[in-house]
C-alpha cells in the first residue's frame, strides 16, 4: 500500500472562472425552467406559482395563511364546497413602459390555485377571510360535532 501525502486546502488552487460560470449557467437553466423564462424572441415570460401556505388547527377553527405578495385583493377568490376549501387569484406583472430593460427576473407572476382538504366538516356560513400585508388569512369555524370532547374517566 502507497502513502499519499495530505495536501492542506491552502495549497489547492481556487475554483477557476468558467467553472464558477458554468454553475451560475446552470443555475438560470433550473431556475427559468421552475419559474418562466425566455421565449423565442428573447422576451420574459411567467409561470405559474404556487403561494407558500400554513395551516394550523385550534381547538375551535382552521386557521389558512397565504403568502401573497403583490396580488390585489381583487384578484383572489375563495371558495368553500364540501370539505375542500379552494383559493384561487392571480399575481399580475408589473411591466415597465419607459423603456427599462430588466436585467433580473426572479419574482413569480401569473395564476394560482390552491385546493386543501379539510378534515372534518366547517361551519361555511362563517368562513372569515382578512387580507393584510400580503398574508391572506382564512378562518374557517368546526362545526360542533367536528370539536374535539374531553370525557372524564370515573375510577370505581
Amino acid at each position: 500500500m502507497a502513502l499519499i501525502r495530505w495536501k492542506d486546502n491552502r495549497d489547492l488552487p481556487a475554483f477557476p472562472s468558467d467553472v464558477l460560470s458554468m454553475q451560475r449557467e446552470i443555475n438560470r437553466m433550473f431556475d427559468s425552467f421552475f419559474r418562466g423564462g425566455v421565449d423565442d424572441e428573447g422576451q420574459m415570460f411567467s409561470s405559474s406559482w404556487s403561494p407558500a401556505t400554513d395551516i394550523v388547527e385550534h381547538e375551535n377553527e382552521y386557521v389558512v395563511n397565504l403568502e401573497l405578495p403583490g396580488v390585489n385583493k381583487d384578484d383572489v377568490k375563495i371558495i368553500m364546497q364540501e370539505n375542500l376549501l379552494t383559493i384561487r387569484g392571480q399575481k399580475k406583472e408589473e411591466k415597465e413602459s419607459n423603456g427599462s430593460q430588466y436585467r433580473r427576473v426572479e419574482r413569480s407572476y401569473g395564476e394560482f390555485q390552491r385546493t386543501f382538504q379539510l378534515p372534518s366538516s366547517v361551519k361555511s356560513d362563517r368562513i372569515e377571510a382578512i387580507y393584510r400585508d400580503g398574508i391572506l388569512t382564512v378562518s374557517l369555524p368546526k362545526a360542533e360535532e367536528a370539536r374535539s370532547k374531553q370525557i372524564e374517566v370515573k375510577v370505581k
